[in-house]
């Protein structure tokens, strides 16, 4: 396996081995909590990375058999055109803050790019502000496509929490260059309003716009998440099928909003 670069303290590799695609399994359950059905199989990943696809393992140093992380993502084609898919990026709760998302992302775009293809996408939880912060703020992608209920993670369709995404779109050819968090300095459609989100208000003519997004997400009541879901449903795939972009995450101390840009503008 090839090694790539990696925060102190870590090694992130191609991997290919069946017993260590298999590893990989449990770095999604401690990463989201998973069940059994909702796991990625490790023969999902060992035939995927002899396929074209893309497979990356993150070890520590220290346990260099034992994965905490992964990235995972194969071609795509559409129209004639291809390009990489991102499906999976996991990194165990005791290595978040390390820089270990990133590296495996740096890691994983090399990777396509030496297979030619210039262009990854993948799908996100618009509700989880810090993967914001990773793809927008850390990685310079966008996000131009608003998925509601994208996924059926719940038996109960009816009762089920909806598991709408926002579809990411990374141009490989630019750059990687973190930049900080800007300042929320455009017009508000959506604000918190105590836990849950105040009404969404229509906006005309502005350039940019902002959307907030809760940061104390695991702390919310069952209704209150419902409530934010359904508002930046709202918010969110209005802004976009008119054409605006979320380019980044602005912050305002312990508050996040979503910057929605257009292009023409």
């Amino acid at each position: 396996m090839t090694a790539h670069p990696a925060p102190p303290g870590f090694v992130i590799q191609d991997v290919s081995d069946p017993w260590a695609f298999r590893a990989l399994e449990e770095v999604q359950v401690a990463a989201w909590g998973y069940s059994d059905r909702e796991v990625t199989p490790g023969t999902l990943f060992r035939i995927s990375a002899v396929s074209g696809g893309v497979v990356l393992g993150a070890y520590r140093t220290s346990e260099p058999e034992q994965p905490v992380g992964l990235a995972f993502g194969f071609p795509a084609i559409q129209d004639g055109t291809v390009w990489h898919h991102s499906h999976l990026l996991a990194v165990d709760p005791s290595c978040r803050g390390t820089g270990l998302a990133v590296a495996l992302k740096l890691a994983q775009r090399e990777r396509v790019l030496a297979q030619g293809l210039t262009r990854m996408t993948w799908t996100f939880d618009p509700l989880v502000a810090r993967n914001a912060r990773l793809n927008l703020g850390k990685l310079g992608a966008t996000a131009g496509t608003y998925l509601a209920d994208w996924y059926a993670l719940e038996a109960d369709r009816a009762a089920a929490f909806p598991a709408d995404r926002l579809l990411v779109e990374w141009d490989l050819t630019q750059p990687v260059t973190p930049r900080p968090a800007p300042a929320p300095h455009a017009e508000r459609v959506l604000e918190a309003l105590g836990d849950g989100p105040g009404p969404v208000l229509q906006r005309s003519g502005s350039a940019a716009r902002l959307a907030e997004v809760p940061t104390n997400l695991d702390d919310l009541s069952a209704t209150a998440r419902r409530t934010w879901r359904l508002a930046l449903r709202e918010a969110l795939g209005d802004a976009l099928a008119q054409g605006f972009q979320v380019t980044d995450l602005a912050r305002e101390g312990t508050r996040a909003f979503y910057l929605l840009t257009h292009p023409s503008t």
